[in-house]
This record gives C-alpha cells, structure tokens and sequence, in this order.
C-alpha cells in the first residue's frame, strides 16, 4: 500500500494553512462519487448543504491516526448543530478501511478515493499531496479554509465557530 502511495508525504508536526479559503474550488468535491465502506458508491453532492470537515488520511501515516480522535469528538458535540466530518481514505481496500474505521470507532461518514485521492486533493488547494490534509466547507459549498498537517482541538473550535455563522 505504501508504494502504491510513495507521492504522498505524510507530515507530522507540520501545520500550516495551504491556502486562503477563496482559492479553494470545491466543485471536484461535489461532483466526485467515491467509494463507502459498504463497497457501494457515494455521491458527494449528498453532503452539499451541510457545514462540513472533510479530512484526507490514510491508515499508514502516523499523524493521521493521531487527530481522528479529535474529528470523533468533534462529530459527537458538534453533529447537532449540522457540521459533518467526512474522512476521506487515500486508499482502495475496502475491508482494511472497514476493520480500520470500526476499530477507531469512527463514528462519522468514511470513504475511499482510491486513485482519485490525489488529484481531489490537489484540486481542493492541496498542492504537496500531503496527509493528513483538511478542508472546512460552509454550508453555501464555499472552503471556509483548510489544514496541511494535524489538526488539533484548537483548530477544530476556530474551524467550527466559522462554520456554524
């Protein structure tokens, strides 16, 4: 899997913001159908509507695994005023995604995007390909802003307190 992903860089301790929010084109967002953890596809356009936080992992890299507490918890405080966390796995294997998800007791929308991973990223203003990378989308479908890098508590709250005006 690894190789198959060796472009990717998986960053630890940096987090900076990629770029201002008005260069950030959600439309390949909306428009991509990619894969549920049922093998099923899914329509991203569903989500439109909907403050989201949509977040690019994968199970192999270490500072992803570390903020997906940080997204559970925030799904579960923040879930009823309208915000979704959508994580977005940079990886084909449904069944390694699934077991992953269940066993991280990932309570919020998981998909995968396979070789689409990429480009998604890149066109929604990640230009390194890095992971974990995160985009915060208002309910008017315009990014409010994204993360290259960990987000942490923090970052949600300020991501939030955006999203929810």
């Amino acid at each position: 899997m690894i190789r198959k992903f060796a472009p990717i860089l998986c960053l630890g301790l940096l987090a900076t913001t990629v770029h201002a929010a008005e260069d950030i084109d959600t439309a390949a967002l909306f428009s991509a159908s990619l894969t549920g953890l049922d093998a099923q596809p899914v329509a991203m356009e569903r989500f439109r509507g909907r403050p989201l936080i949509v977040n690019f992992w994968a199970r192999w890299c270490a500072p992803c695994r570390e903020e997906i507490p940080e997204l559970i918890r925030l799904r579960d405080a923040q879930g009823a005023d309208g915000i979704e966390v959508i994580g977005v796995a940079l990886e084909s294997q449904v069944e390694g995604v699934r077991v992953f998800a269940t066993a991280n007791d990932m309570r919020y929308p998981v998909v995968l995007a396979a070789k689409q991973g990429i480009p998604l990223m890149k066109a929604l203003g990640n230009a390194a390909g890095g992971v974990p990378y995160t985009v915060y989308i208002g309910r008017d479908g315009k990014a409010v802003g994204s993360k290259l890098g960990i987000v942490r508590a923090d970052d949600l709250a300020a991501a939030t307190k955006v999203l929810l005006k």
